[in-house]
């Protein structure tokens, strides 16, 4: 047992929630709750064994072969793969026991392609070589302006392998209004693209380079994706790494991932998500949102991060919300989190604004409450270490601290609350007093503070 534990184990029996006051056993009801809600890992991994099927220079085994240079690929980086592609996936859909087969030692250049199913039983998609995209946007299909490789109505999938997916997104970030503020805002590929599908496994793939977001999980449930990389540089404009939309009992594992935006995004209709050993860096963070944007409604619940180590991360573990929005973001737990240099180590920020041009303040927001901050240590880069901008009219609650560490490598650390309530257990540091022990307490706070003046706050995207 480290020191920092053996401390923290010490003062969790000696120090009471916050006090010994009337609301302790609910308290305890809600701590108890937040650490022991689970979201399940296990799936139906029967319909595949990893040692069934054989290697791209063998035919042995009980798997049927579909390899992409059988239907002319030619695999040099420059001559354009797409057609076999789509002719090998045709037969490897539709034969029971197939694997889709891309060699390795070859690059193969391939255009925006959406494979879709149903496919016959046991399929499975293994990359060995690099897939590589045309690097200029100019020529890109009208057609597939968001995606490049997309893979639509599969179930019982495996995609496997050493290989790379490349987006070859240079250009694309060059062209971004990130970039250049001359330039149109408009969205541009995701790499690899998941949509309308279950029972998906994906393991040991590389992404890298991709024009916008890495890797999309969309309207898919019952997908594991576990010792994936993903990489782009970090000043490469919205490439988050993996993001997950209106999907359900998702599993990340193993991953590790240095983007230009958010390591992993989460966002509207997605719930039973768990992420675990997971790096992250460079990139925005681990974040649930945005939700909210346009007076839309947002729904996310029952999140955990277990084990993740944040290093130069411009956000740790955020979760961002647009005014005007509805909906709720609750039932999140994060624990055993490091992070190294990192600002905003914890963030939740109500008020966020990704727009030139400021948002309007309004009184509806996305609610958030049971959310768990557990065993988070490290080093921030912001003096504000923990920041609860939460709405006046819609607060946070239900905030749970428990055994919190953050340090400056140069200076003191400090908590922000606005509109926001909880309690923190054990050592916390730096200390949270500023969290409402309850709604009502937030109510009696900002009717005493109305003739004051408070702190004028800006959120704006990091």
């Amino acid at each position: 047992m480290n020191k920092l534990t053996f401390l923290s184990f010490i003062i969790l029996l000696v120090v009471p929630l916050r006090s010994a006051d009337k609301d302790s056993p609910d308290k305890f009801k809600i701590a108890a709750k937040l650490e022991d809600f689970e979201v399940e890992e296990e799936g139906d991994d029967n319909f595949f064994e990893l040692s069934d099927f054989p290697s791209w220079e063998s035919d042995q085994g009980n798997k049927i072969l579909v390899n992409v240079d059988g239907f002319g690929a030619v695999g040099d980086g420059v001559a354009d793969d797409t057609q076999a592609f789509v002719s090998a996936w045709k037969q490897a859909c539709s034969v029971p026991k197939s694997v889709f087969m891309v060699p390795g030692g070859r690059r193969y250049l391939v255009n925006a392609t959406r494979f879709r199913g149903p496919c016959a039983d046991n399929l499975v998609i293994q990359i060995e070589g690099t897939i590589v995209a045309p690097n200029e946007p100019t020529n890109w299909d009208p057609k597939n302006p968001n995606i490049w490789l997309g893979f639509y109505n599969i179930s019982k999938v495996l995609f496997h392998g050493n290989g790379v997916i490349d987006g070859s997104g240079s250009k694309w970030w060059a062209a971004s209004c990130k970039k250049n503020k001359t330039n149109r805002c408009k969205g541009a590929p995701a790499a690899l693209t998941i949509d309308s599908s279950s029972s998906i496994r994906v393991k040991g793939l590389t992404i890298q380079n991709s024009q916008q977001m890495n890797f999309v999980i969309g309207r898919s449930d019952s997908v594991r994706v576990t010792d994936v990389k993903v990489s782009c540089p970090g000043d490469s404009p919205n490439t988050d790494g993996i993001h997950i939309t209106e999907s359900t009992n998702v599993v990340l594992q193993n991953c590790k991932i240095g983007t230009g935006d958010d390591c992993i995004s989460i966002v509207n209709a997605s719930s039973g998500i768990k992420m675990k050993n997971i790096y992250c860096g460079p990139g925005h963070g681990i974040s649930i949102g945005s939700l909210g944007k346009n007076n839309s409604t947002g729904i996310v619940e029952k999140i955990v991060v277990d084990n993740a180590f944040l290093r130069d991360t411009t956000n740790g573990l955020r979760i961002k919300t647009w005014q005007g929005g509805s909906g709720y973001v609750r039932l999140v737990r994060y624990q055993d989190v490091r992070m190294d240099n990192v600002s905003n180590p914890i963030i939740i920020d109500q008020f966020y604004c990704d727009s030139p041009i400021s948002c309007q303040n309004q009184t509806s927001a996305v609610e958030i409450s049971q959310i768990m901050y557990r065993n988070i240590i490290g080093t921030s880069r912001s003096q504000r270490a923990m920041k609860f901008a939460c709405s006046d009219t819609v607060p946070c609650t239900h905030i749970v601290l428990n055994n919190i560490n953050l340090q400056s490598r140069d200076g003191t650390v400090e908590t922000y609350c606005n509109s926001a309530a909880g309690f923190g257990y054990g050592y916390i540091q730096p200390s949270a007093e500023c969290l409402s022990s309850s709604q009502k307490d937030i109510i009696q706070e900002k009717e005493a503070d109305i003739l004051t003046t408070t702190e004028h706050i800006i959120h704006t995207e990091l």
